[in-house]
């Protein structure tokens, strides 16, 4: 791709309350290019060199014509060979520049007379597109395989093509392998044909689609077959791993019955496939009928006792087949529409499955995904064409914002009548291309309801409302008074750029009956939150025991609660809804008095549901007395495993004697789940690093660390990822440091050695300068390796490494990394450093006046005492 204008010399602001702009320089317009004709097939014909590398065949594009005229066609091409092209038997002249192929046809085009173009071409160890995984010297026993990452614009990589979401159409692909190798690929499999010590697979997909979604994979693999009705589902795994592919994928069918029936369109493709590849570079790509997956996401007997997101990553990749394969968007700025409902299909899932507490639970963690964006890297529109590279647009806006909105649309339109809307937008585009606005019609053409509003506010501009919520019972005449303020807005501005948000929002107050098994009821009103700070005052009949802000929580905000304590102590111990409960939990935690800590340890041993939990114990550890650690302790005997790893994660942040025992015993002994053995071990580095009542336990912390690192090998590496997170705590230990730069050679399993480097920069903090200088040695020469997520794991390293160097290394980085989303993740880390060295500069300015200041003070003084003394 080309170069885009970069500058790493200051931040960028927009006017949008000072939030961070998601434009970066460089960043412009983009739309989708004029089209010559319609694309009606693409045919691809490759034979695959495994060991050299190289892929070489022929592109045929049939293209019908829209016009009269057409002397020249403009494919992109990126980094290819191309020996010739051809209409027919006929050569076509081209000129290519390593980015665009421009025929020169020799026959002008007439109107709806389809012609088709072959281009012979050839790639040689191609860096994007299409990938060749395969054994090295630093990992000998990594399979042989090749697989295809089309999304955003990376088909251009590996074929000729009109690349851009707008154009769809058939496509099939013959390749060419070895005859060990299986092929798998879009629609069915037409033939196999072996010729010699090769085998050639013809793969056909009859509906149309863009060419992001065209995929193939290629290696040895065991295959699992399943089936959905007359729909075949297949799941290839590396071999030998058939009983992790079946606990990863086994409830796919499931997933497919339930999508088909909530989407009111069944299953439209001829089968579905899931490949799980090596070194994949993403979670998942969901290409028309073959999703490939991560290996990363097998799972094996102990890891499925608390690991959702597999489950979540397979129902997400399969959510696509209709939200982006059967309706795909006609532009990259309107991918939030595919990916919120594919990101919103895991909380349905979740429902499905688990039931509702797990599901409202689910969504309040994408709601914070989104917030911490938002928050802490930038404030953008869901829908924008301004960008530099369209994969910059596939964040947390898109993706999990895009889930609340869609659950924000459930909650105003009622579950009869969102399902109702959901399928009419099915059934009204399959196998077409949709916008936003095709979105906002279906919803009125099935609901009558005009949504219009909702998406004003939540996706064509940034933000969200914060709401601040004051409570008060009026004895004299049986008021409640709410005060609610949006803190987001500016004071006294009302104008369409404040940030107000105009929502109507249920507020529920509850009475509690008397007894064991006392009835909760709760009294609902609706109101208009439309002003910077309204007042308002409910009737009721007697005072309220808690009050529901947002019954449901169904509405994208934060909110701080400011009520008395037995309200809050009611709402924690009765409210219906689990995230009322644990916004009761967080603001008992701020009181942070003797009554809270009280509240809160009885929650954790009382509360029925395990995320109430989970999140009381992260709220007793912010407390910050000795009683709130007493309660915490209990959590560890909690019998969900979910819940204990809170509550480790959370002793990690209480440097007590108490505290690091507990954590060793479990770093030691371990736990019936990964998770919280990890948990435990990261924790414990916390604690051991600190200096606990001037008694220091970094050397027992480092054996037992080093012991784990030598004898916990296991699935993904997860426990001693644990560890390495451990020693990153000992910041000023080089005995620490080179642990962890030993687990950052080649050779050392990919998972433990990506967070071996992401683990530098925390360690970085205090070592001494030439252990900084090694450091940075060492992720300057990552920094070079081409693998994604080696990038993705230097860049955070560099982020935490307050030096010019750091921005050295990270501005070399953005200027040779092919992927868009390495080089911002690396201009936005400058930007981080820069600040942070700034921040420094001016700390250590101000410290310098302080000094000067005081020796300046001190003459005077001593000036003063010698007059005095003269004078005498």
């Amino acid at each position: 791709m080309p170069n885009a204008h970069r500058a790493f010399q200051m931040e960028f602001l927009d006017d949008n309350n000072g939030y961070k702009s998601f434009e970066m320089p460089g960043a412009k317009p983009h739309y989708n290019p004029d089209r010559p004709g319609q694309v009606e097939h693409i045919a691809l014909e490759l034979n695959l060199d495994l060991e050299q590398q190289i892929c070489e065949g022929t592109c045929n594009i049939r293209i019908n014509p829209v016009r009269d005229g057409l002397d020249s066609l403009v494919l992109d091409a990126v980094n290819q060979q191309i020996e010739s092209v051809k209409v027919g038997s006929v050569k076509q002249d081209f000129d290519y520049d390593g980015e665009r192929l421009h025929v020169r046809l020799k026959q002008p085009t007439v109107a709806e007379e389809s012609f088709t173009v072959a281009i012979a071409y050839r790639l040689v160890q191609p860096e994007r597109g299409l990938y060749f995984i395969g054994p090295d010297q630093h990992y000998p026993d990594k399979p042989v395989q090749v697989w295809t990452q089309g999304e955003d614009e990376d088909s251009r990589f590996w074929f000729p093509c009109f690349d851009y979401p707008g154009q769809l159409s058939t496509s099939e692909m013959k390749v060419r392998v070895p005859a060990q190798y299986q092929v798998v690929s879009n629609g069915e499999l037409v033939e196999t044909k072996e010729d010699g010590d090769q085998k050639i697979y013809h793969w056909y997909q009859k509906q149309v689609h863009p060419t992001y979604l065209m995929a193939l994979a290629v290696g040895e693999f065991d295959v699992i077959q399943d089936q959905w009705q007359d729909i075949p589902v297949t799941y290839y795994v590396e071999k030998g791993r058939q009983d992790q592919g079946q606990i990863t994928m086994g409830k796919t069918p499931r997933m497919v019955e339930f999508l088909s029936e909530k989407y009111g369109y069944k299953y439209a493709f001829p089968k579905y496939a899931q490949v799980c590849a090596a070194d994949f570079i993403f979670g998942g790509m969901e290409n028309t009928s073959v999703t490939i997956l991560t290996d990363r996401c097998l799972l094996d007997e102990r890891a499925a006792l608390d690991n959702r997101s597999s489950e979540s990553l397979v129902v997400h990749e399969l959510a696509h087949q209709w939200f982006g394969d059967l309706l795909v968007i006609n532009h990259w700025s309107h991918a939030w529409v595919k990916e919120g409902m594919a990101t919103y299909s895991e909380v349905m899932w979740t429902e499905q499955e688990y039931g509702p507490d797990e599901a409202a639970y689910y969504r309040l963690g994408e709601a914070r995904s989104y917030l911490s964006e938002d928050k802490s890297r930038y404030r953008r529109p869901m829908v924008t064409h301004v960008y530099r590279e369209a994969i910059e647009l596939y964040d947390r806006h898109i993706y999990e914002k895009g889930a609340c909105v869609y659950h924000m649309v459930r909650a105003e339109l009622g579950d009869a009548l969102f399902w109702k809307a959901i399928r009419t937008f099915v059934q009204s585009n399959a196998h077409q291309t949709v916008e936003t606005i095709d979105l906002l019609r279906a919803i009125d053409r099935a609901t009558g309801r005009n949504l219009r509003p909702l998406f004003d506010q939540y996706v064509l501009r940034g933000g969200h409302p914060d709401y601040k919520v004051a409570y008060s019972w009026e004895v004299d005449s049986n008021l409640a008074k709410l005060t609610v303020t949006q803190t987001q807005a500016k004071d006294g501005d009302t104008s369409s750029t404040s940030g107000l948000f105009d929502l109507r929002i249920p507020i529920g107050f509850g009475f509690v009956g008397k007894g064991k098994a006392a009835k909760v009821e709760i009294k609902p009103f609706t109101v208009r939150i439309h002003e910077r700070e309204q007042a308002m005052f409910f009737p009721l009949d007697q005072k309220p025991d808690f009050v529901s802000f947002d019954v449901g929580n169904h509405y994208l905000k934060t909110v701080e609660l400011e009520y008395p304590m037995a309200e809050l102590k009611a709402q924690l111990q009765h409210d219906p809804d689990p995230l009322s409960r644990i916004e009761a939990a967080i603001a008992l935690a701020k009181k942070g008095n003797l009554e809270a800590v009280q509240a809160l340890s009885q929650a954790l041993i009382d509360e029925p549901f395990w995320g109430v939990r989970a999140e009381v114990a992260e709220q007793l550890a912010s407390v910050k007395l000795d009683q709130a650690v007493a309660g915490l302790l209990k959590g560890l005997q909690d019998s969900e495993a979910r819940v204990r790893r809170a509550v480790v994660e959370s002793l990690g942040d209480i440097k007590t004697a108490e505290s690091y025992q507990s954590l060793k015993a479990i770093a030691e002994q371990g736990d019936p789940s990964y998770y919280v053995e990890a948990a435990a071990i990261r924790s414990l580095g916390k604690v051991g690093a600190a200096d606990l009542n001037g008694s220091a336990n970094d050397q027992e912390t480092l054996a037992l660390l080093e012991t784990i690192l030598n004898e916990r090998q296991g699935w993904n590496e997860v426990v001693r990822s644990g560890a390495i997170a451990a020693l990153s705590q000992f910041k000023s230990s080089e005995a620490a440091l080179e642990l962890v730069l030993k687990y950052t050679e080649p050779g050392t399993p990919q998972a433990l050695r990506l967070a071996a480097i992401r683990a530098l920069g925390a360690i970085s903090k205090a070592q001494s300068k030439p252990n900084v200088e090694r450091i940075l040695d060492r992720l300057d020469a990552i920094a070079h390796e081409s693998f994604f997520l080696t990038q993705v794991s230097a860049v955070s390293a560099l982020s935490g490494i307050e030096t010019g160097r750091a921005i050295s290394v990270l501005q070399s980085l953005a200027e040779h990394t092919p992927d868009g989303r390495v080089r911002r993740r690396a201009e936005e880390a400058v930007q981080q450093v820069q600040k942070a060295i700034g921040k420094d500069k001016a700390v250590e300015k101000l410290r310098q006046e302080v000094d000067d200041l005081k020796k300046s003070n001190q003459e005077l003084k001593s000036r003063l005492e010698t007059l005095e003394a003269k004078a005498k």
